[in-house]
């Protein structure tokens, strides 16, 4: 790859801290109350950088390396301690994994089926049932983790892929301390708010429609000691997206460490500010 760089003439990319850049899902008091009772609120967070050089998605892997070589990165990316508390991450990374997202959604239509498929009520509350596993347990959680769900396929396996279903699913699933919700309102809409927050889209000229011009990777670094990044123990609620708006030349950070939340939204710390 460095060879590949020097026949280009590509340079390293360089990144720094974008301090004053805010997130709303971070500010606004309702999405903290449900960040709360999900046990999410003080383990999950975002950040932004920005980079000088020009970014095509091929380059991931030099970009993703790059990323948590640079000392602006190592000595700002935030890392969840205890909830509420952070550190940066301040380690030496010898090796990094990145996965490509797919992010095409530019609506909330890949939800519908939700709608129509014995998982909501007309209402929108959430169907009950039980599992053997489980015990109480709802239709919603079923058709997300349990492959042999009778609504397991409702959702096809190309849009659990998306980056929006992605968030959707991790804001169903929460944290050790999870209080799920009865009806489906607050999931989406939390869903809508982050994705809106994180993802950049642009109007194609020629067709008029919208289209996402983001790139997204889900990342994870490793010192000599193993895994530093997101955590040192892997868990499905444990991840760290990196979204990258090629025109504006930033890369906003999407984190978040499985554990217990913090109890009071009055408790998150100056940092989410």
């Amino acid at each position: 790859m460095a060879a590949v760089r020097k026949l280009q003439g590509d340079s390293k990319f360089t990144f720094n801290l974008l301090s004053n850049k805010t997130f709303s899902f971070l500010k606004d008091w309702n999405t903290s109350q449900l960040l709360m009772k999900w046990s999410m609120l003080g383990r999950i967070t975002a950040q932004a950088f920005n980079f000088d050089q020009f970014f095509q998605p091929y380059q991931k892997d030099d970009f993703v390396r790059d990323f948590f070589s640079d000392p602006c990165v190592v000595s700002n990316l935030k890392v969840a301690d205890t909830p509420g508390k952070w550190r940066t991450l301040d380690t030496k990374v010898t090796k990094v994994k990145a996965d490509l997202i797919p992010c095409t959604r530019v609506s909330m239509a890949l939800f519908d089926p939700l709608y129509s498929d014995g998982i909501l009520r007309a209402t929108g509350h959430i169907r009950k049932c039980f599992d053997e596993f489980y015990g109480d347990f709802d239709e919603l959680r079923k058709m997300l983790i349990l492959e042999d769900s009778e609504n397991y396929e409702i959702i096809s396996q190309v849009d659990r892929e998306e980056f929006l279903f992605r968030l959707f699913k991790h804001f169903c699933l929460g944290g050790s301390l999870c209080q799920y919700e009865d009806v489906i309102g607050p999931y989406i809409e939390t869903t809508k708010s982050v994705y809106k927050d994180m993802v950049s889209v642009q109007k194609d000229p020629e067709t008029k429609g919208i289209n996402v011009i983001s790139t997204v990777f889900k990342v994870s670094a490793y010192n000599d000691s193993g895994m530093c990044y997101p955590a040192t123990k892997d868990h499905e609620q444990t991840f760290a997206y990196l979204v990258v708006d090629p025109l504006k030349r930033h890369v906003y950070v999407l984190y978040n460490c499985f554990g217990v939340g913090l109890m009071s939204a009055t408790d998150t710390d100056k940092p989410h500010t």
